[in-house]
């Protein structure tokens, strides 16, 4: 359906709805007497219309860079109405930010190209206005060779995906070395960065635009391991740490942190803090009174990192880990897929990716493998599915080692929207462990972070699974239909599951 009928359809049931079709002033005490169900739905609906809405602003965005190309000098669009870039144009018509401005001229213009609507006279690109637009009105139209960003053109003129979602998956993702090339191995390369586009289209509904590109990145590391290593390099050249002090007096630092120096301070942070950000309630006695203690200190979160971080100074090599982090100390976990990349560079690195435990940030494998021979490895079978070890009925609750696996296959907490890490998650059984007979096993547990593992045990919600098919969560009854649940593990984009299971190594360094 064309896009304006659309709308004005969405328009039309939010004019039925009384509550809303008041005067202005009006709209904030008649607003609070929806009932829940026609809120949900009324906001369903203006999020569609904003998103609609939306797409026609990029689209009208890009043609208005077109128009306003370098060669046109003063009489492009944006110089004829005053202004030097095409952002600034639409930042003044909208009133949004700038980033919000440049983020419209940069899908709007990445659409056109996509299209081939591209003509003979090229701009040079500049830093307000993103990638090159082809000409405008009265330009030449040339038809280009399909690219592997068509699935996001696509995604974005149906309205499966937002214009933020398009910039965040395109810009994680990055160019191919190949995309000029012609060769059948340039159109293997960009064939394979299109289905990457294409996965990360189908999961772009369950994750935000942030959690999105930094999915992305990581996939483009999978994709490109030897440009992982280059990117890992370029970054940790570009380490820094300065100090100033400000008109005020205040002793102020910037710090730019290589790739595993900013995971170890988060891991440092998180083992420090994450009573405060809803850590795990399973814990040691011990470990629940410190708990209670940090939940009570009067301290911002800010002012107790920096507290921990001038610590860590003055402590140095001589600290005593205890003291410092509480019972939990502090570690990054990485995670190769053992013996995927096979070959070695001619550094004798081996060219694969790594992943942080926590998160799945990419690490290329020479900082893996410098981490597997300092500090050991861990070994974790599982199946082509991803499907780990069993330990049943033994133990209560789940061990480490059942938890790294958790950790491996789930990503973090399984629940539909939730981003938090497996450092923040509780191990669920899916069947109850005295109600059920329920087993310790992989195969029956699920990672869920503290609030909704209360959420799900509190409201009647229930996970279930059929043998190796994906996990199940039902809602309480007469509140929904069942939702298939979504690993958010990285490494599930690391191998397609072939048809007869088969034995996989994961490694934990």
């Amino acid at each position: 359906m064309n896009i304006l009928t659309d709308m004005r359809e969405r328009l039309d049931r939010l004019s039925e709805c009384e509550e809303l079709d008041v005067n202005a002033v009006e709209l904030l005490p008649s607003a609070l007497q929806l009932s829940d169900a026609s809120l949900m739905a009324l906001l369903a609906d203006v999020a569609a219309i904003a998103n609609d809405a939306e797409r026609l602003q990029t689209v009208l965005a890009g043609v208005a860079a077109q128009r306003s190309q370098r060669d046109r000098g003063h009489s492009g669009l944006a110089a004829v109405q005053g202004h030097a870039t095409p952002a600034s144009l639409i930042q003044a018509i909208t009133g949004g930010t700038k980033a919000e401005a440049n983020r419209h001229v940069r899908v709007g213009t990445a659409l056109l190209e996509d299209a081939g609507m591209t003509t003979d006279a090229a701009p040079s690109a500049t830093e307000d206005d993103g990638p090159d637009a082809g000409g405008g009105d009265g330009g030449v139209a040339t038809v280009a060779p399909a690219s592997w960003h068509a699935p996001l053109r696509a995604a974005l003129l149906d309205g499966r995906i937002t214009s933020a979602q398009h910039d965040a998956i395109r810009r994680g993702l990055g160019e191919p070395r190949v995309e000029g090339t012609t060769d059948p191995a340039g159109a293997a390369v960009r064939e394979a960065w299109s289905l990457a586009a294409e996965g990360l289209i189908a999961e772009s509904s369950t994750m935000p635009a942030e959690e999105l590109q930094k999915r992305a990145r990581t996939v483009r590391d999978l994709l490109d391991p030897v440009g992982a290593e280059e990117r890992y390099a370029r970054r940790f050249e570009n380490r820094s740490f300065r100090m100033w002090v400000d008109a005020d007096g205040q002793h102020r630092a910037s710090i730019a942190l290589d790739d595993e120096m900013g995971l170890w301070v988060q891991a440092m942070l998180d083992a420090a803090l994450r009573p405060r950000r809803g850590g795990p309630r399973f814990v040691t006695e011990q470990e629940r009174q410190q708990a209670d203690e940090l939940i009570a200190d009067p301290r911002t979160n800010d002012q107790l990192a920096y507290d921990l971080f001038a610590d860590v100074l003055r402590a140095g090599a001589l600290a005593d880990a205890a003291e410092v982090f509480g019972a939990r100390q502090p570690g990054v976990r990485m995670v190769v897929i053992k013996d995927a990349g096979g070959p070695r560079d001619a550094f004798g690195r081996l060219v694969a990716t790594g992943h942080a435990e926590d998160g799945g940030a990419p690490l290329p494998c020479s900082v893996v493998d410098r981490n597997s021979c300092a500090n050991g490895s861990l070994d974790v079978i599982v199946d082509a599915y991803g499907n780990p070890l069993d330990l049943g009925r033994e133990a209560r609750l789940y061990s480490s080692r059942q938890r790294l696996t958790l950790a491996i296959r789930d990503g973090g907490c399984l629940w539909p929207g939730c981003n938090r890490p497996p450092s923040y998650c509780e191990a669920h059984h899916c069947d109850h462990y005295a109600e059920h007979d329920g087993r310790t096993d992989i195969d029956r547990g699920v990672l869920l972070c503290r609030f909704h593992h209360m959420l799900l045990h509190n409201r009647g919600w229930r996970i279930t699974r059929d043998g190796t098919s994906p996990f199940v969560l039902h809602p309480p009854p007469g509140d929904g239909a069942p939702i298939v649940l979504e690993s958010k593990s990285t490494w599930k984009w690391a191998w397609d599951p072939p048809p007869p299971p088969e034995r996989s190594t994961w490694r934990a360094a």
